[in-house]
Parts: structure tokens; C-alpha cells; sequence
């Protein structure tokens, strides 16, 4: 696959999976009926479904340049996926969701979003600025799951501020460089 097509891919899916993550959020939050559950399960699973995707395609494009730490990517991403289906099943089955079910899935995105945006920052596929936007927004996320554990903040209140700059990167920022770029993730030719 083209360095373009992946990227346009990985673009496509960043936005998707944002998307439908706070659409299946949103439903559960309305109040949970079998139905509900069910819509929100089926959203969760797709936005679980794409971040596994794009852990996999953008280690693709890492591992050329440490293939030792790209692949915390797609593992990270993958554990994501996991505890985003333990929840959803629970919800299904139980008909309530699991006490601060974001919170848990929010663990391994921020591991594994702070392996990518380093390893996007450290090898210059993408311009520094989104890089950086994307270590801030991952980090203010820790920092927020670490707060609401500690219930010093509420991230579904004023706490979702923290929220902002990762939302930037995920769902606005870094998919529009990516499916507007003509060739694709940069590669350049010395890694800094």
C-alpha cells in the first residue's frame, strides 16, 4: 500500500473512530435499554475496530525508523480495543455501563498515543507543530484520567477541557494534514 493511501486511510479513520466513540458515549449517557446498549456496543466496536487499524497501519510507517518502540503502537492499541469490548459486553449483558468505562479505555490510549506523536515528532513524517499538538493533547488526557480517578476532576464537566487539545489533534488536525497531503506521510531522509 502507498505511503498516500495509508495515510489517507489512517486520516479517514482517526476522524471515524473519534466520531463514533462519542456517538456510542453519548447514547449511554442518555440511559441504557437493550436498545441503547445495543446502538452504543455497535458504535464503541467500530470506533474500537478503527483505532486497531490504525495502530497497525501507522507502525507500518514507524518501524523503519525504531521498530523496537513502533510497535508499543499497535499493542497499546490493541489492549484499547480490548477494554473497549470487556466494557461493551458488560453493558450488554448487565445493562449498565462499567463505572468510568472512558477512564479505562483512556489508559492505553495515552500510553500509546505518547509512543506515536514521539515517534511522529522524533522522525518528522508529519510537521512538528501536529506532532507536538499531539503530546500535549495525549498528556493533558493522562493528566485529566489521572485527576477523575482521583476525583478531583470530572472530565464529562469542566474537566473536558483538558480534553481539547487531543480532540484538535485526533479529529480536526492531524486527519485533514493527512488525507490532504498528495504524497502521503513525510520520510525523510535523516532521522533526527
Amino acid at each position: 500500500m502507498s505511503t498516500r493511501k495509508t495515510s489517507v486511510i489512517v486520516g479517514v479513520l482517526f476522524i471515524a473512530q473519534m466520531l463514533t466513540g462519542m456517538i456510542g458515549t453519548a447514547v449511554v449517557e442518555g440511559g441504557l435499554t437493550q436498545a441503547t446498549a445495543a446502538i452504543s456496543a455497535l458504535f464503541m466496536t467500530f470506533s474500537a475496530v478503527s483505532v486497531v487499524v490504525i495502530g497497525v497501519l501507522a507502525y507500518k510507517v514507524l518501524k523503519t525508523f525504531n521498530k523496537r518502540l513502533a510497535i508499543w503502537y499497535p499493542i497499546m492499541r490493541g489492549i484499547e480495543f480490548f477494554v473497549s469490548m470487556v466494557c461493551s459486553i458488560y453493558m450488554l449483558t448487565q445493562l449498565q455501563a462499567v463505572p468510568n468505562h472512558m477512564l479505562w479505555v483512556y489508559i492505553p490510549t495515552v500510553m500509546g498515543g505518547l509512543v506515536f506523536t514521539h515517534l511522529l515528532r522524533v522522525t518528522g513524517v508529519v510537521p512538528k507543530f501536529i506532532a507536538w499538538l499531539g503530546l500535549i493533547g495525549y498528556s493533558f488526557l493522562g493528566l485529566g484520567t489521572v485527576l477523575d480517578f482521583a476525583g478531583i476532576v470530572d472530565l464529562n464537566g469542566l474537566g473536558m477541557l483538558l480534553l481539547l487539545p487531543g480532540l484538535a489533534f485526533e479529529l480536526i488536525v492531524l486527519p485533514c494534514w493527512l488525507i490532504r497531503r498528495r504524497h502521503g506521510f513525510k520520510v525523510p531522509q535523516v532521522v533526527a
